[in-house]
């Protein structure tokens, strides 16, 4: 039995639908029945009797902060994918993003721990990668500086993979990987596939910094063919482009029929950006949208290598801009 986390999520939600089709045996835990309907609508950019496959996983209602219901969920577990997160960049929800991110991955490697799970794959992030000097290559091994000045998201993920290590040396196998951003198609509310209901509503600028992206399905094939690997105990780099900002947004346009942006975001509009997006959200309450920490690293230039992954595992990830333009024509297809 394998059991998944975070199953109504853009990874969790396509995991499992990969996994289904597989015939494999799944539990997959949810929070509320609204989001079930978010993971039938991931489904359904599947095409087919995306319900057969929806229908023959067990679903428990569960969370990750909860101690009884995770009891439950454990039962007969033999796998675990660790795909439930909060993401947020902003301050003001530090606390509860300790709680779910350290405190929920401390549980459920607890329970991995005592139920004596076979293996754990967590979903952490390239956040918790360290930097380097001269646009070199951030890899597996570049090491995280606490002393940097960190956004509260990575500063979570970063104490939830040392929750997983510290499971590691209590006897529990485990694997992690790091992708960059994910695309991928079947949510647009919120996340990446918020970004194509951006675009399609029209973009104006673009900023002068890079972004790593990765598919969706290639970090579901990565994490499937690392828990049947025998390898255990490391980490894996999951990015398969490094793209600027421009060229991101623009296919990003071009994707759902749209503008595309044509003005460079200068540093200081973008400075004056966050700040008037504090204000609001201190006069209005309403969540912040850009923050300081997101403002830089919109204009900064990383880049990130999966050579680790890909001559480990003789992977190749798929083309970004084929991805792209593949989500946008779902999107039209479903908004």
């Amino acid at each position: 039995m394998i059991l998944v986390t975070g199953s109504t999520g853009l990874v969790g939600s396509h995991l499992l639908y990969k996994l289904a089709s597989n015939n494999e045996t799944v539990r997959a835990i949810y929070r509320s029945e609204r989001k079930l309907e978010q993971v039938k609508n991931v489904f359904a950019t599947y095409g087919g009797n995306y319900m057969k496959v929806f229908e023959v996983i067990e679903w428990v209602q569960a969370d990750i902060l909860d101690i009884p219901s995770l009891t439950e969920a454990f039962k007969n577990v033999t796998y675990v994918y660790h795909c439930a997160a909060f993401v947020s960049f902003e301050p003001d929800k530090y606390q509860l993003l300790r709680k779910t991110n350290i405190e929920g991955t401390a549980n459920i490697v607890n329970f991995c721990i005592s139920n004596n799970i076979k293996k754990l794959c967590y979903v952490s992030s390239i956040a918790t990668l360290g930097k380097t000097l001269h646009n070199e290559a951030i890899t597996e091994e570049t090491i995280w500086n606490p002393e940097d000045d960190n956004n509260v998201y990575a500063i979570t993920k970063y104490g939830a993979e040392m929750e997983v290590w510290r499971g590691t040396q209590e006897g529990l196998n485990a694997v992690i990987v790091n992708p960059g951003v994910i695309l991928g198609a079947g949510i647009w509310r919120f996340g990446t596939g918020s970004l194509f209901k951006r675009a399609h509503a029209g973009l104006k600028y673009y900023t002068s910094g890079t972004i790593a992206l990765i598919g969706v399905n290639d970090v579901v094939n990565a994490m499937i063919q690392l828990m049947k690997s025998d390898i255990t105990n490391e980490r894996f780099v999951l990015v398969a482009e490094n793209w600027t900002y421009k060229l991101f947004l623009q296919t990003l346009a071009q994707s759902v029929n749209a503008k595309p942006p044509k003005k460079l975001a200068s540093p200081f509009l973008l400075s004056l950006g966050w700040r008037l997006d504090w204000l609001n959200h201190k006069l209005t309450g309403k969540r912040r949208q850009l923050t300081k920490h997101l403002t830089s690293s919109l204009m900064s230039e990383t880049n990130y290598s999966s050579e680790k992954f890909k001559e480990t595992l003789n992977y190749n990830f798929k083309c970004i801009e084929e991805i792209i333009l593949e989500i946008g024509a779902t999107y039209r297809k479903q908004d």
